[in-house]
């Protein structure tokens, strides 16, 4: 019949087990925080990152828009100049027409 004491080779054998399951569950411990660590990490580079691209996004936009500017302007310089060729052409045209007429 059992009466409930336990003698010093058990005892000493359950606290070795014990000891041993504590150092188990400390090493698993220690490896979530590491883990966590890491995650929160990288995080925080994931956060960076996105708003890296958002300011690169914003810069290319208007640079963008700076091109667009920049070509429109060589563009309405050209059409101009080639406006203003026409223009004279017209004017010798007529001048010379004016002159064989007489005014």
């Amino acid at each position: 019949m059992e009466t409930g004491v336990l003698t010093k080779a058990e005892h000493d054998e359950f606290r070795r087990r014990m000891e041993d399951a504590h150092k188990r569950q400390d090493k698993r411990i220690e490896l979530l925080e590491e883990n966590t660590k890491q995650i929160g990490n990288l995080t925080l580079s994931v956060s960076k990152l996105a708003q890296s691209i958002e300011i690169m996004c914003n810069e290319q936009k208007q640079q963008g828009k700076r091109l667009e500017t920049l070509e429109n302007r060589d563009g309405e310089k050209w059409r101009k100049v080639v406006g203003y060729v026409i223009t004279a052409v017209i004017g010798v045209i007529l001048g010379f027409v004016a002159k064989q007429i007489g005014l």
